[in-house]
Formats: C-alpha cells, structure tokens, sequence
C-alpha cells in the first residue's frame, strides 16, 4: 500500500489531531531545574554565560523553589558554592555545609517540592576536581568516604534525591551502604552513570567556580568518542544500587541515551547542561533561532531519545510555555 492509500498527511492537518496522536509527551513534571546556593542573605548574583541564572543566598533560592513548585515543575537539584575550600572538599560533606543548610529551608517552605542533591566535591576543594588528590591524581578510594559523607548530610538535611555525579568507581554502592546504615533508606539514588569529559560544561564552571586548577577531568569521566562504555558504567551503578541513571550531557549523546534506555528499561534522566543552554540563547539573541521552538524541540528530542526526566536550565520558561 501506498499514496494515494496511506495520507500520513491525515493526522497533521489539525493541532487536536496532531496533539492527540503525538508519540513523546512534555510536561513540567518531567523536568528538573538546577539552583546555584551561596552564602549570605539577600544575594542574587547574575551569572554572565547562563543568561536568566543566578548564585542565590538561601532566602532567595527559597523563593525560587516556590516559583517552581507554583510552576508545577517537578523537581529542582541544588549545588552548592561555599565561602571556603580547602583539599579535601570539607564544605561538600559537612552537616553544616551551605546545601543541607538550604535543603532544610527550602524542605520547610515548600514539602511537597521534590529535593535533589548533587553528590560532588569539585565546588568544595580547593583544586577543582571532583575528589580527593594524591599526587596529582585523584584518590577513588580515598573520595568515597567523603561522597557518602555528603550523600547522609542531605538526606538527613531533606534532600529526596542525591545524585552522584563525581564519576569515582564504587561510588553508587558506598553511598547506598552509607545512607541504609544512616536510616535513609528510601533516599533516592540518581547516578550520573554516563558523564562524559565534555567542552559543554564550560558555563556551569564559571557559575560554581569549579574548573580545575591544574589538568582536566579525563581521567574520570569518560571519553566521548566511547559509547559501549556507557552501558558498562549504567550496569555498574544499577548493580550498585542506582534507583535512576542519568546521561550527561543530554543533546549530543542522545545516541548514548537510546541506547542505555533500550539495554536497561529502567528509570533514566539526562542533563541538558549549560553549554547547550548558553548556545542557544546565543543563537536566539543573534536572532538566528526562534528561542521558544528550538527549547521546546530540544526537549521534545531528549524525551524521545528515553530521558524519563530531564534536568534543564529551562524548567520555568518551558513550564510556563506548557501552561
């Protein structure tokens, strides 16, 4: 069978036939929105390359979080920047830390609102990267006490979700022990299972100050020319105890996405980062790209690709869009 039998044609002619026929749904539900907190009161400090974001004290990040939870956004993810670093990151991991302080604030003013943590220590140490150093490497297995460190403070604190993202191996299974032991069982674990070394991360640095002193991070996280990789490290951290496996970044490794989705089947998120935010507020300012239908599109392709959730520095433009 073929034209002029088959009229694909059909089921676009209308938006009530299109939406009704529509194969990937978008809802504020499904997005997560990423919050920078910092010291102080009263503070809402612009972040030049993440145009609409700011560093936010905990009285403003609070308001946010009410925006988002009005919005119907389903969750926000806070990471943390300190007034102190020193090497060991101890400001990432301490109870009385800047992220358990505004989980508890934030879990007060807003209860129904889904907390997630990220579980890292790169904003904290001194030196940039992701764990503790040990002549000039990082220590896997020196980080790890200190990652579940961190993970027990937020939950204790009323973090919902802590999500790993330090790329250290075992890490997934030390924080689970962690937090089973601390009576924090029903804490969500969503691991950055396949968190690529990644040019796109460059605004995200500026904004937690937490690009390395000295070398990179590509002896931790992975390569991007590698995808079977990818579903050696997601059955890793499921085998673990992962609850959730993320793919980051999200728009160029949808392939990665796919196929984690379709060897797994479980629950699965992926990061649109802030390089992939900052490009295409660039390009919309330029006047090259329509803002409102490349975001819209941009997600709609992260969905399809399987991200069950997505973390996006548009939850509120896109949840007000889907109004």
């Amino acid at each position: 069978m073929g034209y002029p039998d088959h009229r694909p044609r059909r089921l676009r002619r209308t938006p009530a036939l299109r939406a009704m026929f529509r194969e990937t749904d978008l809802s504020p539900d499904r997005l997560v929105l990423p919050l920078f907190v910092t010291e102080g009161e009263g503070v809402r400090q612009p972040i030049a390359s993440m145009p609409g974001h700011a560093r936010l004290s905990v009285d403003n990040l609070v308001s946010e979080c009410e925006e988002a939870h009005r919005a119907g956004i389903g969750a926000v993810i806070l990471f943390g920047i300190p007034f102190l670093k020193d090497a060991r990151g101890s400001e990432g991991w301490s109870a009385l830390g800047i992220v358990p302080r505004a989980l508890a604030a934030v879990k007060r003013a807003v209860p129904d609102l889904t907390l997630w943590a990220d579980v890292c220590l790169c904003e904290y140490t001194e030196h940039g990267h992701c764990g503790v150093l040990r002549d000039g490497e990082v220590d896997n297995d020196a980080t790890l006490p200190l990652l579940s460190r961190a993970a027990v403070a937020y939950a204790a604190a009323g973090a919902d979700v802590v999500a790993p993202s330090d790329m250290m191996d075992g890490r997934v299974g030390a924080i689970r022990e962690a937090l089973d032991e601390a009576d924090h069982a029903k804490t969500v674990i969503v691991s950055y299972a396949a968190k690529y070394c990644s040019a796109f991360y460059g605004p995200f640095r500026e904004a937690a100050g937490s690009a390395p002193k000295s070398g990179d991070r590509r002896g931790y996280q992975m390569d991007p020319a590698n995808a079977r990789e990818a579903l050696l490290e997601t059955a890793l951290d499921i085998e673990e105890g992962a609850d959730v496996v993320m793919v980051k970044p999200a728009l160029p490794y949808l392939d990665v996405l796919r196929a984690v989705k379709d060897e797994f089947g479980v629950a699965t998120a992926a990061y649109q980062v802030s390089g992939e935010f900052a490009m295409i507020e660039a390009a919309a300012e330029k006047g090259w790209i329509d803002r409102e239908r490349a975001v819209m599109e941009s997600l709609v392709a992260i969905r399809r690709a399987g991200a069950d959730a997505v973390l996006t520095y548009f939850a509120r433009d896109a949840a007000r869009w889907l109004a």
